[in-house]
């Protein structure tokens, strides 16, 4: 297993058209310039976006931390939210998909002149690619859950790399990812710089301790949008939810604990550091309800009223 990311092969994405600034193109040839400044610095942001019944979920959450990325490593797009709303959903229409679909959209800075850091060397608007796949995760993965190993990387201070940031530089994560991996593990559980708990390489991590829903402060994670729905979602079922600090004394001795990502939604956590959570049952009447509060939530959004955000074909 890799992860909560293990998905299901879908022999149709062999035959997927990419948008690239706007230009479609199949996948053999959808290629980048080497100038560019996402292949050379990791200069850029990012976006996983799902899509079910011809509807991209959530997207104007999504697009508004796209964009305040942007302005946040200060360039400029040459598109609005709008334009980049209907390249996402006429590039689906183009696949003709509907449903059980992930999308990479990536913005870089654009094509350097040559290759040098300084953003002044960018000769070309924003480079814009977007990537649909079909793609369900393992039934194995969300059912069974995944292994967690605590790392030496940590999440680090906001004047060194803000975490908060969804960009394309995820060597620190990337690191935190290979320890796990080496370590025999699914995934890896990050620290803050003061030893509390932060999150995950890819996901946001959630425990259940004294009846209550608890994740961290979120000063040192990524602004989850499943992150942010989940703790609605809690709230809403009446599960005291918390972003708090806590410890691996807190993780281990969790009733239980589950990761979320927009990929795979809820999947629980079946051990950490080599310690199982919970009573070792398999039952996880906590993450049951918050995984139906938050389907749900998905379905409102999808046909709720004053529901009139595009659809795809």
């Amino acid at each position: 297993m890799k992860g909560t990311h293990d998905y299901v092969d879908d022999p149709r994405n062999a035959d997927i058209l990419i948008d690239i600034n706007g230009e479609l193109l199949p996948r053999a040839r959808a290629t980048v310039s080497v100038f560019d400044s996402g292949f050379i610095l990791g200069d850029g942001v990012w976006e996983g976006l799902r899509v079910e019944r011809a509807t991209i979920l959530f997207l104007e959450r999504h697009l508004e931390r796209l964009f305040e990325g942007m302005k946040t490593l200060d360039f400029a797009p040459d598109f609005d939210r709008d334009t980049l709303t209907r390249r996402l959903y006429a590039v689906l229409a183009a696949n003709g998909m509907q449903d059980g679909v992930h999308i990479r959209l990536m913005v870089s800075r654009g094509v350097k002149a040559t290759p040098y850091q300084d953003p002044r060397m960018t000769v070309t608007p924003p480079t814009v690619v977007i990537i649909p796949e079909y793609k369900d995760p393992l039934p194995e993965t969300v059912d069974r859950g995944v292994r967690l190993f605590t790392v030496h990387v940590r999440r680090g201070y906001s004047d060194v790399q803000d975490p908060t940031l969804n960009t394309h530089s995820k060597l620190n994560c990337i690191t935190a990812c290979i320890q796990a991996a080496k370590a025999g593990h699914d995934e890896a559980l990050m620290l803050d710089p003061h030893g509390f708990v932060a999150t995950c390489n890819s996901t946001h991590f959630f425990i259940v301790r004294r009846e209550e829903l608890w994740t961290s402060t979120g000063d040192y994670c990524l602004d989850g949008i499943t992150r942010e729905k989940v703790l609605q979602v809690a709230r809403e079922l009446g599960i005291p939810a918390r972003e708090k600090n806590f410890t691996l004394n807190d993780v281990y001795n969790a009733r239980e604990a589950f990761v979320t990502g927009t990929f795979a939604g809820l999947v629980p956590v079946r051990e950490v550091d080599g310690r199982s959570i919970g009573d070792g049952s398999g039952q996880h009447p906590f993450i049951t309800r918050l995984r139906q509060g938050y389907r749900d939530r998905v379905a409102r959004y999808i046909d709720g009223p004053g529901a009139d955000h595009p659809r795809a074909g």
